[in-house]
């Protein structure tokens, strides 16, 4: 049992908050009267009601982010109808910004608005003491040198089964009107020798998997140069490193650097987002499009790191033809992924400010993505959400690595044969989310001979090289209905193989 409850409602069992594990690193001597209890999205409601009632808590803390406010917000409401004395606190970002009204705050005691680090356990002190402060709160920027690193409180169990958030600074310094980090204030470094120690720490208790949240992890080359010298000189089987890089500023001493690391060590994610020159005036984004595309190249042909760059549909100004040229832009620069994802109305970003003049319409229900704008309408934005859930079922996902590669290099557009599968996996209504594998091979084997034209024996013959690469080795459902004529001999002859080591 523990008078504190710190919670939160993760989108998977792989994540493990953060955010949580920095509050109960600071709890000072309330420390011992606090545990950690974390769930996911998915599991029942009263399940997770239970599992918090269970410890006897005086007060819960609710970590709420944009895709798990309507679940916590489910649980606050049955833990109240139950326990009515049991005080809530929330924090986190979707509370932190435009808080008057929500449901959830309505629901809830406390709202503590910004970094809580230090904040929440005062909070904990006075309502534990009998004094009841006011319902909102505003916590002050904590001194990063005063804060107690959260890493140690990650246990074995999530060192061997989770990703491991990690960071060495907090804020960033571009003002993008579409993300909360424009709201920051500065840049500020965790101290360096305690974050170092515990990266050691980390590594030597078995930590192989680390996702960096810096939004900015290339703005201090310096430091930037530190942290991967450090990992390098550490290197590990299974060492896996994520970071979220500035798209145009990759100096020749971090390509050095990069270009010494084994495949499979580095991810990089590359917020791109709109290649419209326009469009990044009106939303504030400063960005080198010569740079950007020479970093992305020399990353694709001169390092074995895994690039993953973002593009967000619904942006003020940008239509169908501007995204389209941004996606084909891209394509040519051959990142291992390119994430399209849809504007999202996340409260607090200055993103809100081109609503009128701009027509952007959102959802009203988490998380809160766009339905329309001034120069697209819903149909338009439904098609290009459908190209996204296509492009990742086919171009992102890796089953696809050979056929893809060689549809986009006859393609004149990428954007225009992605968009034709798409529409013909809708004509065929068919989503590309919750569809087998083997039934995406037989969708696209339809698409390249009906949609593209290709013979039946190339179609054949490039799909069943992905399928090989996959592991399998029965005949494709989507070779049935090919008589052995028609199939490329290099099909046949491995299909034979296959069967005749399988009967033996």
């Amino acid at each position: 049992m523990a008078d504190v409850v710190l919670c939160t409602l993760n989108a998977k069992f792989i994540h493990a908050s953060l955010g949580l594990r920095y509050l109960f690193a600071n709890m000072g001597e309330l420390k011992a009267r606090t545990v950690l209890r974390e769930f996911d999205i998915n599991q029942p409601v009263l399940e997770v009601v239970e599992a918090l009632l269970a410890e006897r808590p005086r007060l819960i803390g609710f970590g709420v982010y944009v895709w798990n406010v309507d679940e916590t917000l489910a649980v606050v409401r049955v833990l109240k109808t139950l326990q009515p004395d049991v005080v809530i606190v929330l924090g986190g970002p979707e509370v932190s910004h435009e808080t008057r009204g929500q449901p959830i705050v309505e629901a809830a005691d406390h709202v503590i608005c910004g970094e809580a680090d230090l904040a929440f356990a005062a909070l904990c002190r006075q309502r534990l003491s009998g004094e009841v402060p006011a319902k909102v709160l505003s916590a002050p920027l904590p001194d990063l040198n005063a804060v107690t690193l959260p890493w140690s409180e990650y246990s074995d169990d999530d060192l061997a089964n989770r990703l491991l958030y990690v960071e060495a600074s907090r804020g960033c310094p571009y003002r993008c009107e579409f993300c909360l980090s424009s709201l920051d204030e500065k840049v500020r470094t965790l101290p360096e020798g305690a974050f170092f120690d515990a990266m050691e720490t980390l590594l030597r208790r078995g930590a192989r998997n680390f996702k960096f949240v810096d939004r900015t992890f290339n703005l201090d080359v310096k430091q930037s140069l530190r942290i991967l010298e450090f990992f390098h000189s550490r290197l590990t089987p299974g060492l896996f490193l994520h970071f979220e890089l500035v798209p145009d500023r990759l100096p020749e001493a971090l390509r050095e650097v990069i270009s010494r690391f084994p495949p499979g060590v580095l991810q990089f994610e590359v917020g791109v987002q709109t290649l419209n020159l326009d469009v990044e005036k009106l939303i504030s984004r400063r960005q080198d499009h010569a740079k950007l595309e020479d970093n992305l190249r020399f990353l694709a042909q001169h390092t074995a790191a895994h690039v993953h760059v973002d593009l967000i549909v619904g942006l003020p100004g940008e239509d169908v033809s501007s995204f389209a040229r941004g996606f084909d832009a891209l394509v040519k620069l051959k990142p291992n992924e390119i994430q399209v994802g849809m504007l999202k109305r996340l409260k607090g970003t200055p993103i809100a400010r081109h609503e009128g003049p701009h027509g952007l319409v959102y959802s009203p229900l988490p998380p809160f993505e766009i339905l329309r704008t001034g120069v697209l309408t819903f149909d338009e934005v439904n098609a290009l959400r459908r190209f996204a859930r296509t492009w990742d079922a086919f171009g992102n996902s890796g089953h696809f690595v050979l056929t893809m590669r060689r549809v986009l290099d006859e393609a004149s557009s990428a954007f225009e044969v992605v968009q034709r599968l798409s529409e013909h996996l809708h004509a065929h209504d068919v989503g590309s989310s919750g569809v087998a594998l083997t039934r995406k091979f037989r969708l696209l084997f339809g698409f390249l001979t009906e949609g593209l034209g290709w013979n039946r024996t190339a179609a054949a013959e490039s799909l069943f090289d992905d399928y090989r690469r996959s592991g399998k080795t029965d005949r494709p459902s989507w070779l049935a209905s090919l008589p052995d004529a028609e199939l490329a001999e290099a099909v046949r002859v491995d299909f034979s193989a296959r069967q005749s080591r399988h009967r033996s």
